[in-house]
């Protein structure tokens, strides 16, 4: 499966980054453009959880954030893909 290159947009090349334990690495908000589907759909799940987790938002804001980030970018990328398909 191919997918059409973006541009990265300069406010995305800033150094955020998300921590996930389901990929067992740190993701740049840059690099949700390269992931493959499987890695994109996990990133997804796992931000998901943790914005689910209204607790978890009093305890750590800057990743509630974070994370708010990622999964509103991969869920835009993952529309994209799936028109272009």
């Amino acid at each position: 499966m191919s997918f059409t290159s973006y541009d990265i947009p300069p406010q995305e090349n800033k150094g955020k980054w998300f921590r996930s334990h389901l990929l067992g690495k740190e993701i740049e908000l840059c690099e949700l453009y390269s992931l493959s589907p499987n890695d994109l759909d996990l990133i997804m799940a796992e931000t998901a959880e943790i914005r689910s987790d209204l607790d978890f938002k009093e305890k750590n804001i800057g990743k509630f954030r974070t994370a708010g980030y990622f999964l509103e970018l991969a869920r835009i990328i993952e529309k994209r893909n799936f028109l272009e398909s």
